[in-house]
């Protein structure tokens, strides 16, 4: 290690400690936004106020970002311990969709679009319950951009393996993006994209989560694919 290097090591807590109190303030300053944004939408309701839909997107996504700082400073507080606190247990489709119901009742409904549910609420399956639901709220997400009107959320067991789908009834993902998108799932590089805001490392991470879900030997995993039963984009998790 040269002197550069010990340098840097020697500024690492100093920094992360500097990057997690930034983060903090951050979400400490959304907080404070989703509270507001949640009284003037509640002012809003029943007026067929014109901004309602906007405001009501404004709010999603601040509680998406709010939720994902709560992320990074968990990561930093689990720092130099084994890792991540990956936490999976025995949970029930039922409420795990009344979860994802809750989270994108407010988008879904400021763009009237429908949310269909597929799945037997009875079974159960074994998963880490608030990873899983960012990557199917990332995915939901991701479809209100390309559907029409409709989103379909599926659930089934197939064999040994948990299938999640997200379809929409719009005309599908373009070849290009298929392309991209199964690349950033493999974790190779395809760029920042500024025009549309675009980084890739949604999917990526998403790939990355169903990883860390193993069973028997096998690992979970993530695809795009067109056609499903809505005839548009699906997104597809796959957990052991």
């Amino acid at each position: 290690m040269d002197g550069a290097d010990e340098e840097l090591t020697r500024e690492e807590p100093e920094l992360f400690m500097f990057l997690a109190s930034t983060a903090h303030d951050m979400k400490n300053s959304i907080s404070v936004l989703c509270c507001t944004l949640e009284r003037l939408l509640v002012d809003q309701a029943g007026k067929d106020a014109q901004s309602y839909p906007q405001m009501a997107h404004m709010l999603y996504e601040a509680k998406r970002l709010n939720n994902n700082l709560i992320q990074l400073l968990a990561l930093y507080k689990e720092v130099g311990k084994p890792g991540y606190p990956y936490d999976p247990q025995g949970i029930w489709l039922g409420d795990f969709v009344e979860l994802v119901q809750a989270q994108n009742k407010v988008l879904l409904a400021s763009k009237h679009i429908t949310l269909e549910i597929d799945i037997d609420p009875g079974q159960d399956w074994y998963f880490d319950e608030d990873l899983i639901l960012g990557v199917v709220s990332h995915a939901i997400n991701n479809a209100v951009h390309y559907t029409k009107d409709q989103i379909l959320l599926l659930m089934r067991i197939q064999g040994e393996e948990l299938e999640i789908r997200v379809e929409d009834n719009g005309e599908g993902y373009p070849p290009g993006m298929l392309e991209r998108g199964n690349a950033a799932l493999c974790g190779r590089a395809q760029g920042v994209s500024f025009a549309n805001n675009s980084t890739g490392l949604g999917l990526y991470f998403s790939s990355e989560v169903a990883k860390m879900h193993k069973n028997r030997g096998r690992s979970g995993s993530v695809r795009l694919e067109n056609g499903g039963r809505l005839g548009g984009g699906c997104f597809v998790l796959r957990l052991p």
